[in-house]
């Protein structure tokens, strides 16, 4: 029998979660990615095809590597956090299919199906990437999602010869509230929804 999670849950993954833009200086441990994903990965997506594909920055160096691409704006942001997650997907996803979704020969729905292939990967890997956000909240981190990115340039700096392609970033630790802009107003139900 399911029941609705507690109001601080709901606080903290929800209302009183906030995007951050400065960081505390309190490292962030494998493990807690590691817990991060295992979490994550468990949201669906069709056919289970689980498209994302996941750089976790940790380094000077991987800071570094990513810096030349990002946005005048985000510099600062990502050059602090003491994790910054590329959100990537697999256009070669369907290669997984007989792995992850063993009861049905659906590799096959994709091959030769580029239009397919692209959208499918595309909208599975941006749930995962929400996913990982709730996730991240879920284990007590802060997130700083990004899109102000050279996406061209990230691809071959992190995901040479792959078919991987990046979707968005995401900042990730403890933030400084110090640096959380007012919330910003969000669409009422009746401006946004629809009952049918």
């Amino acid at each position: 029998m399911h029941h609705a999670i507690s109001d601080d849950a709901l606080d903290q993954l929800f209302r009183a979660a906030r995007t951050q833009n400065a960081w505390q200086n309190k490292p962030v441990s494998q493990t807690l990615l590691h817990a991060l994903y295992d979490l994550m990965r468990m949201g669906p997506t069709s056919a289970n095809c689980s498209p994302a594909r996941l750089v976790f920055i940790t380094t000077v160096e991987g800071r570094e590597r990513i810096k030349p691409f990002l946005a005048p704006n985000n510099v600062a942001k990502v050059m602090q956090a003491p994790v910054t997650v590329i959100i990537g997907h697999d256009l070669e996803f369907y290669e997984k299919l007989p792995q992850l979704f063993p009861h049905s020969d659906a590799r096959s729905w994709f091959l030769g199906n580029e239009k397919l292939i692209q959208s499918t990967a595309f909208r599975n890997g941006t749930l995962q990437g929400a996913y990982l956000i709730m996730a991240a909240r879920a284990v007590g981190l802060d997130c700083g999602p990004m899109s102000g990115f050279d996406n061209d340039g990230v691809d071959k700096a992190f995901f040479s010869g792959s078919a991987v392609k990046s979707n968005f970033i995401c900042a990730l630790g403890y933030g400084d509230p110090i640096a959380v802009f007012p919330r910003s107003p969000r669409l009422t139900f009746d401006e946004a929804c629809q009952i049918i």
